[in-house]
């Protein structure tokens, strides 16, 4: 199974990527993730992504791209996998698209994890992490709606997306899109 997971910061994306990753046997991508293993690692491409880090800017989609494509050209992303964090623009899920097919592959589900303001700034302060400020989060969260508002439609456009309504506890949410996977034929126990 092949899945690209969205929500907005706090809608739980990475604690369902580790469940669906258990259940289904298939590595969990975050490109977060990976940019700071390639900082850490001081790869060439590791300082690439620090030097916009650093100043604050977003990694430029063809270094994405890239590590995206590294990535899923591992062996153990031959049976599926959960990407998290990417795509993030149309033009991203584009390149996205292009890519899959480059290598032989295609993606099965978009599961949007949908989840109010409050109940997210409220996930995030819980975490406690330093720049997690109220106003910082409702601006980071304001943003990623209007980043990602196109993005949804372009995947409604192609169905395979899916809302899930991201409140409630972690089992809930779980299995919320177990039940809609079963739907889609994509998974039966």
């Amino acid at each position: 199974m092949r899945i690209v997971l969205l929500g907005p910061p706090g809608a739980g994306k990475g604690t369902q990527a580790l469940l669906l990753k258990e259940r289904f046997n298939i590595p969990h991508i975050s490109t977060g993730e990976i940019f700071r293993e390639e900082i850490e690692k001081n790869t060439k491409l590791g300082l690439k992504i620090k030097e916009y880090v650093s100043k604050g800017l977003l990694v430029p989609d063809n270094i994405v791209i890239e590590v995206v494509r590294k990535r899923l050209s591992q062996p153990d992303c031959s049976k599926g996998w959960i990407l998290d964090g990417f795509p993030r623009t149309v033009a991203q899920a584009r390149a996205l698209e292009d890519l899959l097919k480059e290598i032989g592959q295609h993606l099965d589900v978009v599961i949007y994890l949908e989840v109010p303001e409050e109940e997210a700034v409220k996930r995030l302060l819980s975490r406690g992490r330093g720049d997690d400020r109220i106003c910082t989060l409702k601006r980071r969260f304001k943003e990623y709606l209007e980043k990602t508002s196109s993005l949804v439609d372009f995947y409604k456009k192609r169905n395979l997306l899916i809302m899930i309504n991201g409140v409630g506890s972690i089992e809930e949410v779980h299995s919320r899109i177990i039940k809609e996977l079963r739907k889609l034929k994509l998974y039966e126990e």
